[in-house]
This record gives C-alpha cells, sequence and structure tokens, in this order.
C-alpha cells in the first residue's frame, strides 16, 4: 500500500508480471517476493485489480508451501479488495484461492460451499469457470464420485478451451489422465498425458511437465514399459528437486522404487521405497509416506519377509486413518480398501506357505478362510468383521511353522505327548506375531480357535461367552475343513458323513453360529460360494 512515499508508475504491474514469469517457471521463492513486491507497490485506489491478484497468487504460493492458513489470509484480503473495488469476477477468484487452501487442510464440505458461490458469481469468465470446474473436480474425486469428477473435468477443458486458456487445458487433460488410470482407461489416460505434456512444453511450465511424466509413470508400468517409465520418473525427480517440490519427490521415489521391484532390482526397489517414506515423514506428507508403505510392503512379500511386510501395512494403514479423518486430499475410502487387498494377498501367501510342506492341508487356510466369511455374512456380521475373519483365518495356524514336521505328518494316532506339542500352535503362532499389530482383532482367533463351549478346547479350556465369538465360528468351519479333507491319519469323510459327525459335536459351539453353519451347507455348497 502507498503511505506517502513515491511510487513509479506501473510499478505493482510490472512485479505482478515478473512473479507470474518465475511461478510459471517453479521459483517459488522468488515469486513471492515479487508478490510482495506488487503489494507494496500497489494503492488500492489506482491498483485495485493488481492489489487483488498479487494477494491471491502469493495465497497459492503459501498454499503450495503449505501453509494453508497464510493462504486463507491472503485470499480474504484479495477478496475484501476485489469487493471494495466493485470487481466480482476477482471475489470469485479469491473465493476460488480460499476453497483450493480448505480443500488442501482438509474441509471438503466448506471448500466445495465456496467453489459454488464462486461459480455463481464468475461463470460468464471463461477461464475462471474452468479452473472452478476442475477444482469441484477435485472435491469429487475425493470423495469417490468419480462419474462427477470426470464431468467436471471434461466441462473445465471445454471452458478453457473457451477461454484459449492453455496452461488451464493443459491442466484438465493433465487431471482427466489421472481419473482415466483410476478407472484403468490405459489408452485414454495416455492420451491425456500426452497432451497435457505438450502443452505444458510449449508453455515451458516444468512443474506440470514434472507431473504428467510422474503420473504417466502408471500408464507405463500397467503396460510393463519399464524403460520408459524409468526414464520419466527419474526426469521428475530430477524437476522437482530443482523445484524444491519435496512432496513430489517423494512420490517420485515412490514410482521409481516400484519400477524397480517389477524388473527384480529388489535392492534398488528398497532403496528408493525407504527414501519415498523417509522424505514423506519429514514434510508430514501421510499420503505420500502411506502409499510408499503398502508399496514396500508388497516388496517384502515378493521377497518372503511377511512380518515385515504386515508391519508396513499396520503403518500404512494408520496412516490413512489420519488420512480419513482429516478429510486428506485423495479417496481414503478407495485407497484403504487397495490396501486391504495387499493385506489379504500377503496373508494368504504366508498361509500358502505355512502348509506348502504338508500335502494333506494344502489350501485349508484359504478354504476356512472362504467358509468363514460365509458363515459370517450368514450369521449378520458387518464386512469389518468378515475382513477380521478372513485375515484371522489364513493365519490361524501359522504356530505349526513349529511344530515338529514328523508330528504334523504322523500316519496314525498321536500319542498323548505328540498331542500336547500339536495343542502349543495357538501359543506359537501369538509368539511368532508379537511384534506385528493389526488394524483387524486377529490374535484371539489365533490363539482360541481350538476352544469349545463346554470347555473341553484348548489352549486355555475356555467356556461359553469367554470363547470370542470370530474365534468360535473359524472353529466351527475348521472342522468342517480337516474332516472332508484328507489327512495323514484318515481319509476324507464324504459330505454327509462330515456332516453327520458336526451334528454329534454340535454343543462345542455357540447354537447361532451351529445353526448358521447348517443352514448355510444345506444345499451342499453354500459355503463355497463366499
Amino acid at each position: 500500500m502507498l503511505t506517502g512515499a513515491f511510487r513509479p508508475p506501473g510499478a505493482a504491474a510490472t512485479h505482478l508480471a515478473t512473479a507470474r514469469d518465475h511461478e510459471r517457471a517453479g521459483r517459488l521463492a522468488v515469486a513471492a517476493e515479487e508478490y510482495q513486491a506488487a503489494i507494496d507497490a500497489a494503492d488500492e485506489r489506482l491498483d485495485a485489480s493488481v492489489l487483488a491478484e498479487a494477494l491471491r497468487r502469493l495465497g497459492a504460493v503459501h498454499r503450495r508451501r503449505h501453509d494453508v492458513g497464510k493462504a486463507i489470509e491472503l485470499c480474504e484480503a484479495s477478496r475484501e479488495v476485489a469487493l471494495g473495488a466493485g470487481q466480482p469476477v476477482l471475489a470469485a477468484e479469491a473465493l476460488n484461492g480460499i476453497a483450493l487452501a480448505l480443500l488442501w487442510r482438509g474441509d471438503i464440505a466448506g471448500a466445495r460451499e465456496r467453489l459454488i458461490a464462486a461459480l455463481r458469481v464468475g461463470a460468464e469468465n471463461d477461464d475462471l469457470r474452468g479452473r472452478i470446474e476442475q477444482n469441484l473436480g477435485i472435491t469429487a474425486n475425493i470423495q469417490g464420485d468419480f462419474r462427477s469428477a470426470l464431468s467436471h473435468y471434461e466441462r473445465s477443458l471445454e471452458a478453457f478451451r473457451e477461454a484459449r486458456n492453455d496452461n488451464g487445458c493443459a491442466t484438465a487433460y493433465h487431471n482427466l489422465g489421472m481419473i482415466s488410470a483410476d478407472w484403468q482407461r490405459w489408452d485414454d489416460a495416455e492420451r491425456y498425458f500426452r497432451a497435457s505434456l505438450e502443452m505444458a512444453d510449449a508453455m515451458g511450465d516444468v512443474h506440470l511437465r514434472a507431473l504428467a511424466l510422474l503420473n504417466r509413470t502408471e500408464v507405463y508400468i500397467a503396460r510393463q514399459h519399464y524403460e520408459e517409465a524409468r526414464r520419466g520418473a527419474e526426469e521428475a525427480l530430477q524437476i522437482f528437486d530443482r523445484l524444491g517440490a519435496r512432496a513430489e519427490k517423494s512420490a517420485a521415489y515412490k514410482f521409481l522404487g516400484m519400477i524397480y521391484r517389477e524388473t527384480g532390482a529388489l535392492t534398488l526397489a528398497e532403496s528408493r521405497l525407504r527414501a519415498a517414506i523417509e522424505l514423506a515423514s519429514e514434510i508430514g506428507a501421510p499420503a505420500f509416506e502411506a502409499e510408499a508403505a503398502r508399496e514396500l510392503a508388497i516388496l517384502h512379500q515378493l521377497q518372503g519377509r511377511s512380518q515385515e511386510a504386515l508391519r508396513l501395512l499396520n503403518a500404512s494403514h494408520r496412516l490413512f486413518g489420519r488420512l480419513d479423518a482429516r478429510h486428506e486430499l485423495i479417496d481414503v475410502s478407495s485407497k484403504r480398501a487397495q490396501l486391504e487387498r495387499v493385506y489379504l494377498d500377503i496373508v494368504r501367501d504366508w498361509g500358502r506357505s505355512i502348509e506348502s510342506t504338508d500335502s494333506y492341508t494344502h489350501g485349508h487356510s484359504e478354504r476356512v478362510a472362504r467358509y468363514g466369511a460365509a458363515l459370517a455374512r450368514t450369521v449378520g456380521l458387518d464386512e469389518d468383521d468378515i475382513t477380521t475373519i478372513r485375515v484371522g483365518a489364513y493365519l490361524h495356524d501359522l504356530g505349526k511353522v513349529k511344530v515338529p514336521h514328523e508330528i504334523l505328518t504322523k500316519p496314525g494316532r498321536l500319542t498323548a505327548e505328540e498331542f500336547d506339542v500339536i495343542k502349543q500352535h495357538p501359543i506359537f503362532g501369538l509368539e511368532l506375531l508379537a511384534s506385528v499389530e493389526f488394524p483387524w482383532d486377529i490374535k484371539p482367533i489365533i490363539r482360541s480357535h481350538h476352544e469349545k463351549v463346554d470347555g473341553s478346547g484348548y489352549p486355555d479350556r475356555l467356556r461359553g461367552d469367554e470363547i470370542p465369538l470370530t474365534a468360535q465360528l473359524i472353529c466351527v468351519v475348521d472342522v468342517f475343513d480337516a474332516l472332508t479333507t484328507t489327512r495323514s491319519y484318515r481319509p476324507a469323510m464324504p459330505h454327509a458323513v462330515a456332516v453327520a459327525e458336526m451334528q454329534k459335536s454340535r454343543h462345542w459351539w455357540r447354537p447361532e453360529l451351529f445353526e448358521g453353519f447348517m443352514s448355510g451347507i444345506a444345499t451342499g455348497d453354500g459355503l463355497a460360494a463366499a
């Protein structure tokens, strides 16, 4: 603002134009200095439009530097200047800037409210309409409403074309590439990313170029074009390093780790993924940290390091939970569902490895997981309980790896001493998982899946309601699978004979579980449809 000192005509506008050039080139520190110079040089009476824009753009720089509070403060000041000068379009621009800052903070409802208000005020301005539609697309994407997001992005591209705004079109193409990749529409994604890259190069927008290069990497990985993926990710990493964009550097490290993992360079893969995790943790970017931890867990799965993989997945799950509480700028529900699929893959593989040396129990944990999920649905358990049962089923016999092989595969009846060793396998399983925490309460399943309501089970001889419901449920289907498959000490029983045997022992289980089990197998294959 002027305080009586002389300012040369047009100084504020000159600083503003210079700042915009620096921002496009990714020189954020210099851009911030020039925006501040424009603010200092502006006279609110004579340079209201320049002042409003400089305040808003400086707010955007602060937002990109994660200083959200300052970003909102500057955009609010911009809106006040615009309203005072009777310039509704600039006021709508400021509302759009506030919405972006609120999105970054996690206030989706507040952001959407301001975007709709901005659209009402500034809809006649094609360029502004394009940016508001783009940001409405982002809010829809966060909430997992991909169809609405796609519609907003398409309307954004249309508006930017009408405004002849190449930068806006390039950004819209990038967003369309991202959502096409989410839907695994790889041809569309590659076409959109290529268009974004071409326009970014024509404008000299190196930050957008790096984003398009990096996110196109997902397309190349999906198509197993690993050399193209590596070149793009490495160039993006160099650009982000030069710009000081540390969150994006973490994402680049993650993609490089994925590429090295897929091409068998496992040591390099681990190095890059750990770098991604460490950098994301340093800057407080939990979304990037959670995704990198998930990818490192997949690497450990390939290496047979199941316990380490599960520890990483647990950390990732906690991070996504924190993001969910903050309504972070990602669709947390789909990310969490993806994470749970990785969980199940890892515990399934671990369960298979437990059974790999015993041809008699091969496939046992897989069947128990399938049967258990079906019975859980029959008795009305919710999806979180069903996931708990699946994970617990895959690992319920983990402790058998510590039981001598000659006991596990002994033909004929076990001695009392040998059976005492067998009865320790639930305890052995808990010992193996002592350092691993799970998002689901699976350890009671591992410890108590051989407990019986009448107190005749092991290892703790629990009775009635002392036995966790999930453990009782696994016990029912565990016995059924044991009866209907060949073991070293007896042949498989026919279905009807196994059901009759279970009827004799129904006092072992809670009535509602046994009744649910019987109704589920009444057709002979009800449990197989889990």
